[in-house]
């Protein structure tokens, strides 16, 4: 028999735990959005069509930032498709899914729900720089938080939000160096968009927190070097590199899942190690600091199994993704049902902490 021994000791302060931390990832993936969070009709659906059965177990959580719109849903997202009267926004093909958009939820919305979850909760807007750049970029930024008096804000105000916003925490991009990813990009592209990116948003507002787009993975055939190239390009422009990571029993083995913070955790210090590396080759004081944006339970072999069977030409709305049923490490539990549809963000820097399965880093 194996024996295990934890000491807790209330006097030993490792440093400061940043509420991001506890951090959610809603996307336009499957029903998370809706019958998720979103379901007009539903016996709990407040006037905004929110459940607020789903609002309820949110707070309780303490959930904080909330990414949005994805995930790889971001790289065919046009945020002036998801603005204005519900009825008529237009309906778009989603390429990362294989399924029909319907906007009925859109970036009004989104705010909406946060506000209800709670004055902790605070937006975390991922940008398209998939297939489309700057422009586009400022456009959002514009439109979500100036106050108002240009053709954006009052377009915005005109949609019945007089008060903006204020989203402080964009993503730049999602997983740029994965070639399932809609407008795939090598790092010296991504790297070359993301600073012309950061560069123009930090001239409308100099205040705000920008997230660069790291490796999907550390299995990944460029991880590392693609930290490398992409921070090369923006390591004064930007705060974070984001890290994802998905876990799942291999070939049904349970202890190598309950291996995978090894893994998360090898993953943090590598990632601390080439960011700092940069730092060091640029002569900077700066430390980059990390956003774990996606990381969760994901039987990949089973969904992309599911993939190839798609129909080319049935694109149905909000379709449910897959439904998995795990063994728990205890026989005589009961299996249960697991959705992978979501991550979580973290994106913080404990000073004298160490690496964990979370985003803190070394100092």
């Amino acid at each position: 028999m194996h024996t295990a021994r934890f000491t807790l000791d209330p006097a030993f302060t490792v440093g400061e735990v940043n509420p991001r931390l506890f951090g959610s990832f809603v996307e336009h993936l499957g029903r998370c959005v809706y019958t998720g969070i979103f379901e007009p009709g539903h016996p709990t659906a407040d006037d905004k069509g929110l459940r607020q059965d789903v609002l309820d177990l949110v707070r309780e959580l303490g959930v904080t930032a909330v990414r949005y719109p994805g995930g790889n849903f971001v790289s065919g997202y046009k945020w002036e498709d998801s603005v204005g009267p519900a009825e008529s926004r237009p309906r778009r093909l989603d390429l990362a899914w294989h399924s029909t958009e319907t906007n009925r939820f859109g970036l009004s919305e989104y705010i909406d729900f946060l506000r209800k979850i709670g004055p902790q909760a605070e937006p975390m807007m991922a940008i398209n720089l998939g297939t489309r750049g700057v422009a586009e970029a400022l456009e959002l930024q514009e439109y979500a938080n100036h106050t108002e008096g240009t053709a954006l804000s009052d377009l915005r105000v005109s949609h019945g939000d007089k008060d903006p916003f204020g989203i402080r925490l964009w993503c730049l991009g999602n997983e740029m160096d994965g070639p399932w990813q809609t407008g795939h990009k090598t790092a010296e592209e991504y790297g070359r968009v993301a600073a012309e990116t950061a560069r123009a948003m930090r001239q409308l507002d100099p205040g705000v927190e920008l997230v660069a787009c790291g490796s999907s993975s550390q299995s990944m055939p460029t991880f590392a070097e693609w930290e490398a190239t992409v921070l090369k390009e923006t390591y004064d422009l930007v705060d974070y590199i984001s890290l994802h990571a998905y876990y799942w029993p291999e070939n049904g083995d349970l202890d190598s899942f309950l291996a995978s913070a090894v893994d998360m955790e090898s993953f943090i210090d590598n990632v601390v190690a080439t960011a700092d590396h940069v730092g060091a080759r640029l002569k900077s004081k700066k430390k980059i600091n990390l956003s774990f944006d996606e990381w969760n339970v994901w039987y990949l072999p089973e969904w992309e199994a599911r993939a190839k069977t798609f129909e080319q030409d049935d694109w149905p709305e909000a379709p449910a993704c897959w439904r998995t049923t795990t063994a728990s490490p205890t026989p005589s539990s009961s299996a249960r049902s697991s959705s992978p549809c979501s991550g979580t963000p973290t994106a913080s820097r404990s000073p004298a902490s160490p690496s964990s399965s979370t985003s803190s880093r070394r100092s």
